[in-house]
């Protein structure tokens, strides 16, 4: 069996082309693809060849782990039915290239077990799970702060604002130094750093993915405040000594979510206590998936780039 996949052959090169599907094992669907999101961070390190090494990484490979669409074959699975409409946050089905992350492709073959059953009125929304997920678990856990300050508004920056709020924190503090990324906003502000005059934050979260604003967010800082680091860093991370020992700064790293912060993103999204409105900024067909990948890395109008798979040919 074969599918149409998004093949980056090397750092720059991409490529739309049939490749062959592995066959399906014990408790794996097929799911038919609808729209799959373009990640600016992971994905931008791997079309530039900045990402650091991986276990499985390498080129040619298939991108992408933001994907919905339908489960067409269930033959091995008890779990799910032909029809539902899921969300795939990675594949590995191939059989000659790699699928480190995997789901850009108008076929997947996935475990079961991976599959998150999502609402398919969300439709190209639903590509926003994995990101909402990832904004939830940053702020949950016990002792956890909210932020009052987040830096970057790009769509992980307005999740982790909207969480906030949801869960019944003060409006934070966004910075923003993109003027096309800092458009008013309703219910939390959103200004140029140069312009904050605010202080004695007890938790700012660095969500822009740039490891140089560190020095300008310690001194915001209140004693014993602590950074997050909510999105992937390529580059090593580093940051003037002295005032972050006069504040006895703490420094958090936010990984992968788990299943408590699937359920719950789920019920947000399910109850209306979080939106996805307005973060999807562009659809493109998987036929122009390279205009879109370029486009999604060049343009800074784009918040977030979809892959449109319904009339991939």
């Amino acid at each position: 069996m074969d599918t149409l996949a998004i093949v980056i052959d090397n750092p720059g090169e991409l490529d739309l082309r049939n490749v062959a599907l592995r066959e399906p094992g014990q408790g794996d669907v097929i799911v038919e693809t609808h729209f799959s999101g373009v990640s600016s961070g992971t994905e931008r390190l791997f079309w530039s060849g900045e990402m650091p090494f991986f276990p499985g990484m390498g080129y040619p490979l298939v991108p992408g782990y933001e994907t919905v669409g339908v489960v067409v074959d269930n033959r091995a699975s008890k779990k799910l039915k032909v029809g539902d409409y899921v969300f795939v946050p990675g594949a590995n089905c191939y059989e000659s290239v790699k699928g480190l992350f995997g789901a850009s492709s108008s076929l997947l073959i996935a475990s079961d077990a991976k599959l998150i059953k999502i609402d398919p009125e969300l439709r190209a929304k639903g590509t926003l799970f994995a990101l909402a997920a990832t904004a939830r678990h940053a702020i949950a856990g016990l002792g956890n702060k909210l932020p009052s300050l987040i830096v970057g508004h790009g769509v992980l920056g307005r999740l982790l604002a909207r969480l906030t709020i949801a869960a019944g924190g003060e409006p934070p503090i966004v910075w923003e130094s993109n003027p096309r990324r800092a458009e008013r906003q309703t219910d939390y502000e959103v200004i140029d750093p140069a312009r904050d005059n605010s202080s004695n934050h007890e938790a700012i979260y660095e969500a822009s993915g740039d490891v140089g604003v560190l020095d300008k967010i310690i001194p915001k800082l209140k004693k014993n405040g602590e950074i997050v680091f909510a999105g992937f860093y390529s580059s090593p991370i580093s940051f003037s000594f002295p005032p972050a020992f006069m504040k006895e700064a703490r420094f958090r790293i936010s990984a992968e979510f788990n299943t408590e912060d699937i359920n719950i993103t789920k019920s947000l999204l399910e109850t209306g206590a979080l939106s996805l409105e307005g973060l999807v900024s562009h659809e493109k067909s998987a036929n122009f998936s390279k205009a879109a990948y370029r486009q999604s890395f060049e343009d800074p109008e784009c918040l977030k780039m979809v892959i449109d798979w319904r009339d991939a040919a």
